[in-house]
């Protein structure tokens, strides 16, 4: 059904898996755009059983007709899920094809994010056939911090099979290495155009800081971002690069930008940023009853970010407040949510359309990375 629609809007070539036969398999694929999970679907004959955050869950009568459809494998986001790595071993034993994005996000810079070495393990576990789905162009053509799909060209692609002879034999930390090289794309290079008047739209949500500035605010409309603070201009043009407006802006994609960002954050101590928020702003905050529903707890709450909590202003006179020593984990979720894992409930936070959720979960992670006395681990939850 969503074929023709699918194929018009993203201008992909979907290449179907011709050498499927009758066996299941555990299809591992780099994440790029929100419907990803359709380009597997349309590559394979037969149901394929997803991996799918607790968010899609928690949406009332969409998450049951998505359990009517697909009956996704529910799994928690930047936790240990034991419960859903059980259920995957159900399936594959029951001879259902499994899918699965390894890095657990959609790339924000065009480059494919961490993957856990975690997977290997899981593959091993499971026992099919590995088949490592590559998906290209697609940072192009929708990037995850924009709302607007650009006109460009995208393929999607089984592009190696690896047998379990072939790999059971390799230790976990080889076998998640071959992954990782399988499924890397790097898209922070000039290989085509893509088209929209609203290029630079909402790029505030991957970008927070300026390199004049350091940790600042942006603001973009049509092709343009401003950082608020120095009010220099970053134009965002067709072949995915970057030029200042009136200056040498010292980044040529945003890639560089992204990863400039995170040293400066890793060059951070995060625990002497204590007294003064880093950031306030306005958010709706929620509750998330796992796996059934939201319920919403304030339409507009202020929020403050500072280098070793969260607090949250309800409006009521009281404080909601995350100290990073007693939460689990942060995640980003979507385009301007996040999740606060603190003492076994859920909390989210959803912004504007400018809001960008990935400083929560950066800073936290280099508070925990401190903490740990692991300082020069430049993990930072992506």
């Amino acid at each position: 059904v969503l074929k023709p629609y699918t194929l018009w809007k993203y201008g992909i070539k979907i290449e179907k898996f011709k050498e499927q036969g009758d066996r299941p398999y555990l299809v591992l694929y780099n994440h790029q755009t929100g419907f990803d999970q359709f380009f597997v679907g349309m590559a394979w004959n037969g149901p394929v059983y997803y991996l799918a955050t607790e968010d899609i869950f928690s949406l009332g009568v969409l998450s049951s007709l998505l359990r009517w459809a697909v009956e996704p494998i529910p799994i928690r986001k930047q936790t240990k899920d034991i419960a859903a790595v059980k259920t995957c071993y159900k399936v594959a034993k029951e001879g259902g094809t499994i899918a699965i994005a390894p890095e657990g996000n959609r790339t924000y810079s065009g480059k494919t994010e961490y993957i856990s070495p975690a997977i290997a393990s899981m593959a091993k576990m499971i026992n099919l056939p590995i088949a490592l789905f590559r998906i290209e162009g697609g940072y192009g053509v929708q990037p995850r911090w924009s709302d607007v799909t650009r006109k460009g060209k995208m393929r999607a692609y089984v592009s190696q099979v690896i047998e379990p002879e072939a790999y059971k034999d390799l230790s976990n930390e080889e076998l998640a290495k071959l992954i990782e090289e399988g499924l890397y794309v790097n898209e922070a290079v000039i290989d085509a155009n893509f088209h929209s008047d609203k290029r630079a739209e909402f790029l505030e949500r991957a970008i927070y800081v300026c390199p004049y500035c350091g940790l600042s605010e942006f603001e973009s409309h049509g092709n343009e971002m401003e950082c608020k603070k120095c009010k220099r201009k970053v134009t965002y043009r067709t072949d995915k690069t970057l030029k200042g407006i009136g200056y040498d802006h010292p980044f040529q994609f945003v890639n560089d930008w992204y990863e400039y960002q995170q040293d400066f954050v890793n060059g951070l101590d995060v625990t002497e940023l204590t007294k003064e928020a880093l950031y306030e702003e306005t958010v709706m905050l929620s509750e998330v009853i796992l796996y059934k529903k939201k319920e919403e707890l304030r339409r507009k709450a202020k929020i403050r970010l500072y280098g070793d909590k969260i607090v949250i202003d309800e409006g009521t006179g009281e404080e909601l407040r995350f100290p990073f020593s007693e939460v689990s984990a942060v995640s980003v979720l979507g385009k301007n949510k996040a999740n606060i894992y603190h003492n076994k409930r859920v909390y989210q936070i959803k912004g504007s359309e400018h809001f960008n959720s990935l400083k929560y979960v950066n800073i936290y992670y280099r508070y925990k990375n401190i903490s740990r006395g692991e300082a020069d681990v430049k993990f930072l939850g992506l």
